[in-house]
């Protein structure tokens, strides 16, 4: 498992953007046959990918994490963003195919990824925050959500939100997760922007064509920065920081988020004609 230490709010504003990459950007994830994982000190999230393709993978505690094994203490969030495949958890089987999610609750021991097709692997992000209280855990079909459908075309910002590991469908202690899906001619994410203090989050940005980019606003929001994104990309929030972004096509993100409470409209929003 690797490590990622991230800036504070005033170390950000004076950043060159290979600083901001190498802060807060994770690129080298969803490598075949391979569980990967960060360490993120901003609310001790761990985030990562596995990708079973010829072979069955277990998720193990790293020996940083001074545990048993890795849901002791944690919960997990898992979105399948590639083919078909399969989440055991404690002998349980959940099939997942592709935007299916699944919740793993606190205290899960044995957990293994496998994929149905190799030909079309599966790709599971991991997103894992600690938890303090046990939930059982759960799969969410596609479609299974809440969904919240936001944005205009003058606006190029037509979006659909997922919510789906969230206090009325999944439920889980602090781990707040879904997608959203950005309508064709659509651009813009999370504008007007807005800052949680209470809670940090996580983007991954992917359905993102190799010659399209993202780009993701971040920074406090009188000194806002910016950090070009790829397929499959993944950038860290901290709570003091915006976080949104511009597309040269329309993408798909999820978002997760884990802190102080679970109000997904807890945030404190920005003006645009604010933003410096």
């Amino acid at each position: 498992m690797k490590k990622r230490y991230i800036f504070c709010k005033s170390a950000t504003k004076t950043a060159s953007s290979a600083q901001l990459r190498e802060n807060f950007l994770i690129d080298d994830l969803f490598s075949p046959n391979r569980i990967d994982l960060y360490y993120i000190d901003c609310d001790r999230a761990i985030v990562g990918s596995a990708c079973p393709v010829s072979e069955r993978l277990e998720l193990l505690a790293d020996s940083d994490m001074r545990s048993e094994y890795f849901c002791k203490r944690r919960e997990i969030g898992i979105l399948n963003i590639g083919g078909t495949g399969s989440v055991e958890v404690d002998k349980k089987v959940f099939k997942l195919g592709h935007l299916e999610m699944l919740y793993i609750g606190r205290s899960s021991q044995k957990i293994f990824f496998e994929t149905e097709n190799p030909e079309n692997p599966a790709e599971f992000y991991l997103l894992s925050y600690p938890a303090h209280a046990e939930y059982p855990s759960e799969k969410a079909e596609r479609g299974d959500a809440n969904i919240l459908r936001l944005g205009d075309k003058s606006h190029a910002n037509i979006r659909q939100i997922n919510q789906v590991i969230c206090p009325n469908k999944i439920r889980s202690c602090q781990l707040v997760m879904g997608y959203t899906q950005l309508s064709e001619g659509s651009v813009w994410n999370t504008m007007p922007a807005h800052t949680h203090e209470r809670r940090s989050e996580i983007y991954l940005y992917f359905g993102i064509a190799p010659e399209e980019r993202v780009f993701h606003f971040m920074g406090d929001p009188q000194e806002t920065r910016h950090i070009a994104v790829g397929n499959k990309n993944i950038v860290i929030s901290p709570p003091w920081s915006i976080h949104s972004g511009c597309g040269t096509a329309n993408y798909t993100f999820c978002w997760g988020m884990g802190g102080e409470n679970q109000h997904f409209a807890d945030m404190d929003e920005i003006p645009t004609n604010k933003l410096i």
